[in-house]
């Protein structure tokens, strides 16, 4: 009878873990999906190969959140996309990084431009890409996390492991 206690008792103790895992996850990682995924397309300039950054980041993140005390779960989990990402780039070197596509159209625009305003605003994107695409990886990830994933320098310099002030130097240089 003590054994069937004691494997009751344990199974109970998993599944309290396993949901309040699966609530953490819910509350930390979930609500930055988007975040996460977009920091992935950027660095792997790649669709496909940003859901399978992003899928991998979140598996890692799950398994983590046992043992992890996350402040900050955007900045966290963007840490854990970022190396995500470096890992898997890493291992494909020779191949090139970034293939920029044609960004759409701004959202929240004129709901009806006219055809001048269309393309003038497709160029701009186009450049706009072709701009960041062609900075080196580390300013390039530092950039769209400020300015795309709006995140603080702090939570820059944390997610990249370096001080705030190479923080600010590579944001002024690209």
């Amino acid at each position: 009878d003590t054994a069937r206690v004691s494997r009751g008792r344990a199974q109970v103790s998993a599944n309290m873990t396993r949901d309040l895992v699966q609530r953490l996850f819910a509350e930390i990682v979930v609500p930055h999906l988007d975040d996460a995924y977009g920091l992935a397309r950027w660095l792997t300039g790649n669709p496909s190969d940003a859901e399978d950054v992003v899928q991998d980041a979140c598996m890692k993140a799950l398994a983590a959140l046992k043992t992890a005390g996350v402040r900050n779960g955007r900045a966290w989990l963007l840490t854990i996309v970022r190396n995500t990402a470096l890992t898997r780039l890493a291992r494909r070197r020779g191949e090139r990084l970034v293939t920029p596509d044609d960004l759409e159209d701004a959202a929240g625009a004129d709901p009806d431009p006219s055809p001048e305003e269309k393309l003038i605003a497709r160029i701009d994107a186009t450049q706009l890409t072709h701009a960041i695409a062609a900075l080196p990886l580390t300013f390039r990830e530092t950039l769209v996390m400020r300015e795309m994933n709006d995140l603080s320098y702090r939570e820059i310099a944390e997610a990249t492991g370096v001080p705030v002030g190479t923080v600010m130097s590579r944001l002024a240089r690209a």
